[in-house]
């Protein structure tokens, strides 16, 4: 008997630079920790919170970079995954917000456990360039990227 798969409201936030480059994270599903790929910062919205609040938490929480939900503005896209993590089933509902940010350090200090086994880096990205490394967690990112870096500059790349 297969469980159904755990079903995930999420946010999701593509920080992007003054000259075009997407922050991004590096991890690995932990039951398969030899594979590491390219992801975006985000993560489950807790009860009582708003997609921009859960967003603004966990840009906070994985990179140590505090910006307020209000700044995160209004989403630019949603889209579902589906995918297993550390031996769990997901469908993730995830909604897609963009900030402008400078290329700021990050600090890891406040993933939790199984967060800090599963996340080793953070990278500002071109789209081009992710498409090049070939790690990118999902075929449609290189568009969200492209998507979010328009979305911050006004509908311009």
């Amino acid at each position: 008997m297969h469980a159904e798969p755990t079903r995930r409201t999420v946010a999701r936030v593509l920080p992007v630079s003054s000259d075009s480059k997407v922050l991004l994270l590096l991890g690995c599903d932990p039951a398969l920790p030899d594979v590491r790929y390219w992801f975006t910062i985000g993560g489950a919205v807790d009860s009582g919170e708003s997609l921009a609040e859960a967003g603004a938490r966990e840009l906070r929480e994985e990179t140590g970079i505090d910006v307020p939900a209000a700044d995160l503005g209004e989403p630019f896209g949603t889209f579902e995954v589906e995918f297993a993590w550390d031996g769990r089933d997901y469908v993730n509902d995830s909604t897609l917000f963009a900030v402008a940010l400078d290329e700021t350090p990050v600090s890891f200090e406040g993933l939790d456990v199984l967060e800090s086994q599963s996340i080793f880096e953070a990278r500002w990205w071109t789209p081009e360039d992710l498409a090049d490394d070939g790690r990118a967690v999902d075929p449609r990112l290189m568009e969200q990227m492209r998507t979010a870096i328009a979305h911050v500059r006004g509908g311009t790349t």
